[in-house]
């Protein structure tokens, strides 16, 4: 008996197509995989009967949980013409958002032949194709022209294609695909309740904090508090099973506390407040100096700094970025983040950010980089919106 090929054995393990429609994206970068699955999120909310399937490519190894994607499909399939029909048979893609380079002519010329649009975006000109013959026709327009619509945030890159001959209002010059964020909420009551409590007091909040992180962070605190007295440190746990243990461990350090989850409140006396996660929107606009702690061992895979960032919080995190490390290079760039390596190392970061106009300052530089991909992002949702509209009036109609 013939052995199954690689992508026949690869296809028998896809669950079946869901009902209804399906979005299908592609991301070549880790980057831009966060940053679609930000998109099919907000999506689904908007189309409640879609599902996001997605693809990626071979160099991404780390990929995080992502609430926006409901079907994982692995790498795409290779640019044979059985293994795109396989492909294309099994989950029938309403539309393809494709980021970045590594392009298949195969699979575009079927996507042309079954009128299925797609959308090309975030592409620069470093990932453009080059031409594979001097003395062959250029097959690099016809490529390009299968797509429906181009966006492209490089200037030279939107030049090249303007070269090829493709016409001007198929190439659209955008801001990059980035992630943004919905920070988590608060109760408002309790936000101003809390905010007359602490009053003046300067606060710093770990937070996403793992029990191994914890002698570290309450070793930096002790530190500090010698110059800064009256500094509160709220710690929210990653897994609320921990939260039993991280109260024994911080009352063994002699540290006084507070325990928010048991209806304990801070008083002048409090030294460390400790919280579930599920409270980290209320601590992230209390505290104008946030630890990451979800990114204290080297080998984390990271937590998302744009939360922090968009609630106001200037940002310290270690070293363990994971897939999130673009997001650290531009805030880091911008001066919104700030790598610590040690106990001490942190607890020179809390003090020197704990001065109310440098943390301000650092929020500010964070909020740039939030916003930066906003206009993007609900500029790619209008245009998904709009064909995948069109393509439910098409078939509706007699």
């Amino acid at each position: 008996m013939s052995r199954l090929s690689a992508a026949t054995e690869r296809s028998l393990r896809w669950p079946a197509r869901p009902v209804g429609e399906v979005l299908w994206v592609h991301a070549s970068s880790a980057e831009r995989y966060l940053a679609l699955g930000d998109l099919g999120n907000r999506m689904k909310s908007l189309r409640p009967d879609l599902s996001v399937l997605v693809t990626w490519s071979r160099s991404i190894t780390n990929r995080p949980p992502v609430d926006g994607y409901d079907l994982a499909a692995g790498p795409p399939p290779d640019d044979s013409p059985a293994e795109v029909r396989m492909f294309l048979d099994h989950w029938r893609p309403d539309l393809l958002i494709w980021s970045g380079g590594d392009l298949r002519r195969g699979l575009m010329r079927q996507m042309s032949e079954r009128n299925l649009d797609s959308l090309l975006v975030d592409i620069d000109a470093s990932e453009l194709p080059d031409r594979t013959s001097r003395w062959l026709p250029d097959q690099r327009r016809r490529l390009f022209e299968r797509f429906t619509e181009i966006m492209t945030p490089s200037d030279e890159a939107r030049t090249q294609l303007l070269r090829l001959g493709l016409a001007a209002d198929r190439i659209q010059r955008t801001d990059p695909l980035r992630l943004s964020t919905t920070p988590p909420g608060c109760n408002s009551d309790e936000l101003t309740h809390m905010q007359a409590t602490l009053g003046s007091r300067p606060v710093w909040f770990s937070s996403q904090t793992e029990l191994d992180d914890l002698p570290t962070i309450l070793n930096a605190h002790r530190s500090v508090l010698r110059l800064l007295h009256r500094l509160l440190l709220v710690v929210a746990m990653r897994d609320e099973q921990d939260l039993a243990a991280a109260r024994d461990a911080i009352i063994t350090s002699g540290l006084q506390l507070a325990d928010w989850d048991s209806g304990e409140e801070p008083d002048e006396y409090t030294q460390v407040l400790l919280s579930s996660a599920e409270d980290s929107g209320l601590w992230y606009r209390l505290s104008p100096l946030c630890l990451l702690a979800g990114s204290l061992p080297s080998r984390a895979n990271g937590q998302n700094p744009l939360d922090a960032a968009a609630l106001g919080s200037a940002v310290l995190h270690g070293p363990g970025l994971g897939t999130y490390s673009a997001l650290y290079k531009r805030l880091t760039e911008v001066g919104a983040a700030q790598k610590v390596d040690d106990v001490e190392d942190l607890a020179q970061g809390v003090l020197s950010l704990s001065a109310p106009d440098r943390a301000a300052e650092m929020a500010l530089a964070g909020w740039q980089v939030v916003t930066e991909g906003a206009s993007m992002t609900d500029h790619l949702m209008d245009r998904v919106q709009e064909l995948l509209d069109k393509r439910e009036d098409r078939y509706e109609s007699p």
